[in-house]
């Protein structure tokens, strides 16, 4: 082969190669073209959503604790004119337990209690005996002095009749027998004065000695209530309920054997037939709920657990919330309506409460619906492109919102959190 020959056929081998990459490259980006549009397109219809006429209902969720409507809070005993600063539990009735008006809950160590009622008890004894010989020792005082006091009356007639012979006797019988007159005269008066101040002086220790018996007997009537209190009973029917305190290092339920401090309350006796929620209801929602409204009841502990609630008492007077000072809450009740062997007190609960529902109205989505200078908008589908559309809108959840006037089933309107920044298309 020539020289010239071989250069044309290598030109013509790179022609040929130069015409299949270009043609791949074409092909390549043919390809790309189409997905990319596909993509774009793929996105455009998922963020358009048509109007629809169908069942709507609003619902506000609440997040409460559950109480029981009826119960008794048990507390660790405060004990009257005694200073004690734990309480040993000797007897306990277990957790869950059913009791009855009467039953048997718990029972503190009343061993200290016991024997302060009979130390009082022995001190009140003692006085009671003390009042009753101070009472003798007067009444034979009193009869000492009322048999002085008569004789010396007798001495005092015999010494005046003496006297009546002062004529016919001598000068010195007659002044003997004046003498006798006054000297029985001055013991009588003299008898008179003492008995009324014997009588007063015995009177006075005898009170006294009554004062102390008397403070003895409360004090012993303190003994033998605090005494009393190491054990109590069920004031009505219901469920024994544990609450969780401070226990020394750890925090727990009772035990057989643990110490309580006075005033703690560390047991509930609860009638699980009438439960309720206790909801803190942020001010902003207070004027869309009133007395009356239903719920349904959501327990976190039991997901497939629903029970209806209404709400039955609303706190007129609102109060600091945790979160910030200057926003109140108002203390709300939900009645629970019906039972479960699980609804117990101190359980966390949610409620769904209905806000009022509207049947076959016009939906849209909420990320459909954008605000601006006081009035709401869509992105309306015309023919070829999107436009800013003004609507009306009443009640919405949390998802859709009821349309009142501006749109018609079927309409299309843009998702705007999907829309692009710059407007219509």
């Amino acid at each position: 082969m020539s020289r010239g020959a071989f250069l044309r056929d290598q030109l013509g081998r790179g022609f040929t190669a130069l015409r299949v990459s270009g043609l791949l490259l074409l092909a390549y980006l043919a390809t790309g073209c189409s997905q990319r549009s596909a993509s774009a397109a793929g996105s455009l219809n998922d963020s358009v959503v048509k109007v629809e006429k169908r069942n709507f209902s609003s619902t506000l969720r609440l997040n409460g604790t559950t109480e029981a409507a009826r119960s008794f809070i048990v507390v660790a005993p405060r004990l009257e004119g005694s200073q004690v600063g734990s309480m040993v539990i000797t007897r306990l009735v277990t957790a869950g337990m059913q009791v009855a008006k009467g039953d048997f809950l718990v029972e503190f160590d009343p061993q200290a209690q016991t024997k302060d009622y009979l130390e009082k008890k022995m001190v009140f004894d003692g006085l009671v005996g003390q009042v009753a010989t101070k009472q003798a020792e007067l009444d034979i005082a009193r009869a000492k002095d009322d048999t002085a006091l008569k004789a010396a009356e007798d001495e005092l007639k015999r010494a005046r009749l003496e006297t009546q012979k002062n004529e016919i006797v001598s000068r010195i019988d007659a002044e003997k027998n004046q003498e006798s007159l006054d000297e029985a005269q001055a013991t009588l008066e003299q008898l008179r004065q003492t008995y009324e101040l014997k009588r007063a002086a015995a009177v006075a220790a005898i009170r006294i000695l009554e004062i102390q018996r008397d403070r003895a007997q409360e004090a012993m009537r303190y003994a033998q209530s605090n005494a009393a209190k190491m054990t109590i009973h069920s004031p009505m029917n219901g469920a024994v309920v544990f609450n969780s305190i401070w226990l020394e290092s750890r925090m727990g339920t009772v035990q057989r054997g643990d110490q309580v401090r006075p005033g703690v309350p560390f047991m509930q006796v609860v009638d699980p037939s009438q439960m309720e929620v206790r909801v803190e209801l942020n001010q902003v929602d207070l004027l869309q709920v009133h007395a009356g409204q239903h719920a349904t009841m959501h327990l976190d502990a039991y997901p497939g657990l629903t029970l209806p609630a209404e709400l039955s008492e609303l706190s007129p007077l609102g109060h600091m919330g945790q979160f910030s000072e200057s926003v109140k809450v108002f203390g709300t009740r939900f009645s629970i309506q019906g039972t479960d062997p699980r609804l117990l007190p101190d359980l966390s609960a949610a409620l769904d409460l209905d806000m009022g529902s509207h049947a076959e109205a016009l939906v849209v989505p909420c990320d459909a619906v954008s605000y601006e200078d006081g009035h709401t908008y869509v992105w309306l589908k015309t023919a070829d492109h999107f436009e800013k559309h003004r609507i009306e809108i009443g009640a919405r959840n949390d998802v859709d919102a009821v349309v009142t006037s501006g749109l018609k089933a079927g309409d299309e309107v843009r998702r705007t959190t999907t829309a692009a920044a710059g407007g219509p298309s």
